[in-house]
């Protein structure tokens, strides 16, 4: 009780004095920058300790959040809904100050902003890990102990509470400047909107950011947006994976990121992402999804019957397991020297995946190709489809596609088995001969590492025809025109490209008998960039995916992620422009196509007529991301049919959208180093 009464009694010094606008910085911060996307009007700042991005929610559900990198923590404000849209004015751009706190003074935003409303009827606040404030954006429930009741005083509001387990936690303060509170409500002036100061902290332990010079080399392209989102989601410690929603680690997110970053980022960032993820491999192996840190972690452990924040990791996805190799493989034998390699792989690194460990990167490498050699033995032992590496058995997630109905229902999915499992062999075999990892290799690591070339084989010549389907015209064309219909669009521009032709595409997955899902998707671009297909494979699969929607995925406003127009109904209606993983476009997914289709390009031993098939998508391509320029930094977007075109909508903004996208998102910033052809040539020319 002293601590929270000592926390009500700072907050109260606080409103009275006027101290956050006292201490406000007087130079500009380091970053800061604003973007509109959708319904949310989102800005950005760090400088210092400090770091947070505020989103204010327009429309019929105004919402106020404030998420912290540091500890993944936030503070947000969900009001009941408004008789009309509502749009909020940003007053003053969020400012670095500091708030009272358990152990003094904590970092902290303020800002001054409106909305005109005639009033907001409070809904629900949320102080907390992000985590848990997603969930109550997305389904309405959180933690009951980490509640907090408002106090009231005059024309303030405030929020605040230390962290469960007595660490500094956090605050949110509202103080009208217009308008006055009435039993809760916040009420406007007659004719006048609603005006207020907004202050938000966070007592999370503060990341050390990248600063610009450590982060991108002369080679990156000069695209703001982009890279006011990665310098905001780029850290010493850790890459974050997107913001709001996902303000801290994700493997797959930091290595696919690195691998598409790679040409244009600062050796230390390398190393910082990579590290990162060596750092939390459990002790098999297996690469960390995701880690629940700060007052996730704390609950969470409670839940186990035990103490401490030590961060909770998640070890469930399959595709991250895979990607560690080739990646960090690009970086040691590809873009970095022998010695600048060596000196990494021998760097001392706290290991989270097995507390209280220490172990030099190399030896903990060694530990994850190990790994992928064991889990890849079955298979190439004798290659059917039950030995392919599966998700989680009761999962239907397991790789990038991680809502309940991305995979379709799946079980072995095509990026995972097709691509990553040889490329990880290839990788290993290609580290190996070049002796790098010599030190840390025992008589055991190196006898398995000696049948990794071997193993790759077996999977590349068997595992992608596992996910063949070829359908007859006259099966494949009735369902384009039929699912066509249904979303309201055009059908002839994609039978046209058909033609009478089998449509031949790769299956999104297997269902558990073995069975291939016909899902056409842009998993595609995985084989381009981490695997040589065949000339003929390169002709078959790239026009697959680049035939207009919905014989394949292309539209006018970018490259969709599925098309589900071969499957039933009930399989279409969970692939809606309205879902996660679903008919919808992911900047990175357009990216990762565009950079293979360029590796690809680079090989000497194309006939012209593949070459003229990529470099026609290539051109396609390029288009639809030219005209989605304005939305290439956020996660993803949807689309309507409108005036016989397609039209971009921000993932979100409709009721029906099962969730909403991130403004910042780490492998949205890609394009700073995929570029398009000419500027790619250009940049070479430059080198």
């Amino acid at each position: 009780m002293k601590t929270m009464a000592r926390w009500l009694l700072a907050g109260a010094m606080l409103a009275g004095t006027g101290l956050a606008a006292a201490q406000r910085p007087a130079k500009a911060p380091e970053l800061a920058y604003q973007l509109t996307e959708g319904q949310n009007l989102n800005a950005f700042v760090r400088e210092g300790p400090v770091a947070a991005h505020l989103l204010l929610r327009n429309g019929t559900d105004p919402r106020i959040l404030v998420a912290f990198p540091a500890g993944n923590s936030g503070v947000g404000l969900w009001f009941a809904p408004v008789g009309r849209a509502a749009t909020w004015r940003l007053e003053q751009a969020p400012r670095p100050t500091t708030a009272p706190g358990v152990a003094g003074p904590q970092p902290a935003i303020m800002t001054l902003a409106s909305i005109d409303v005639p009033e907001l009827r409070i809904k629900q606040a949320v102080l907390s890990s992000i985590r848990f404030l997603r969930d109550y954006q997305s389904v309405g429930r959180f933690p009951a102990e980490v509640a907090v009741e408002p106090v009231i005083a005059g024309d303030t509001i405030r929020w605040s509470r230390p962290r469960l387990d007595g660490k500094p936690g956090y605050l949110l303060q509202i103080r009208l400047l217009s308008g006055s509170i009435r039993n809760g409500v916040l009420v406007a002036e007659a004719g006048r909107p609603l005006r207020m100061e907004i202050l938000a902290s966070s007592g999370e332990t503060p990341l050390n950011g990248l600063a610009p010079n450590e982060l991108l080399n002369a080679r990156a392209a000069n695209n703001s947006t982009a890279r006011n989102a990665l310098q905001f989601l780029s850290y010493r410690e850790k890459f974050l994976a997107g913001s709001w929603r996902f303000q801290t680690y994700f493997g797959r997110d930091t290595l696919m990121s690195l691998r598409l970053l790679m040409p244009v980022l600062q050796p230390q960032a390398i190393e910082a992402g990579l590290g990162s993820v060596l750092a939390r491999l459990d002790a098999r192996g297996d690469v960390a999804h995701e880690e629940g840190i700060g007052e996730f972690a704390v609950v969470d452990r409670r839940k186990l019957g035990q103490r401490g924040d030590a961060a909770v990791l998640d070890y469930a996805m399959v595709d991250d397991d895979y990607m560690l190799a080739p990646v960090a493989a690009a970086y040691l034998l590809d873009h970095g020297n022998a010695a600048a390699a060596r000196t990494f792989l021998a760097r001392p690194l706290v290991s989270e995946g097995v507390p209280d460990t220490t172990a030099p990167a190399g030896k903990l490498l060694v530990r994850n190709l190990r790994y992928v050699i064991d889990s890849a033995g079955p298979f190439a032992k004798r290659p059917d489809a039950s030995r392919l590496v599966a998700i989680g058995k009761g999962r239907l997630t397991g790789q990038w596609r991680d809502s309940e109905e991305g995979l379709g229902r799946g079980r072995y999915a095509y990026d995972v088995n097709a691509v990553f499992v040889p490329a990880a062999l290839e990788a290993a075999a290609r580290m190996l001969r070049a002796g790098l990892l010599d030190r840390y290799l025992t008589a055991e690591d190196r006898a398995a590492l000696i049948e990794a070339e071997a193993m790759a084989v077996v999977w590349r010549d068997r595992a992608p025809g596992m996910f063949r389907v070829s359908l007859p015209a006259a099966q494949a064309r009735p369902r384009i025109e039929g699912y066509a219909r249904s979303l309201g669009i055009p059908g002839a521009p994609a039978l046209g490209a058909l033609g009478t032709a089998p449509l031949v595409f790769h299956a999104i997955a297997l269902d558990e008998g073995g069975r291939p899902i016909p899902i056409v998707n842009s998993d595609e671009g995985f084989a381009l960039l981490f695997a040589e297909p065949s000339p003929a494979d390169l002709e078959t699969y790239v026009t697959a995916a680049m035939r207009p929607f919905p014989a394949g995925l292309m539209t006018d406003i970018g490259m969709l992620v599925a098309n589900a127009a071969q499957t039933d109904t009930t399989v279409q209606g969970r692939f809606t422009p309205a879902a996660y993983h679903g008919a919808v476009v992911w900047s990175w997914q357009q990216a990762l196509f565009a950079a293979g289709l360029e590796r690809q390009l680079a090989r000497p031993d194309l006939p012209v007529t593949t070459r003229t098939v990529l470099t026609t998508a290539q051109a396609r391509l390029w288009r639809a991301i030219a005209a989605t320029r304005a939305t290439q930094s956020s996660e993803l977007w949807s689309w309507a049919y409108t005036g016989g075109r397609y039209q971009v909508v921000a993932f979100g903004a409709g009721k029906q959208d099962v969730d909403e996208s991130n403004a910042a998102q780490l492998w949205s910033t890609v394009y700073l180093a995929v570029r398009p052809p000419q500027a790619v040539r250009s940049a070479k020319g430059k080198r």
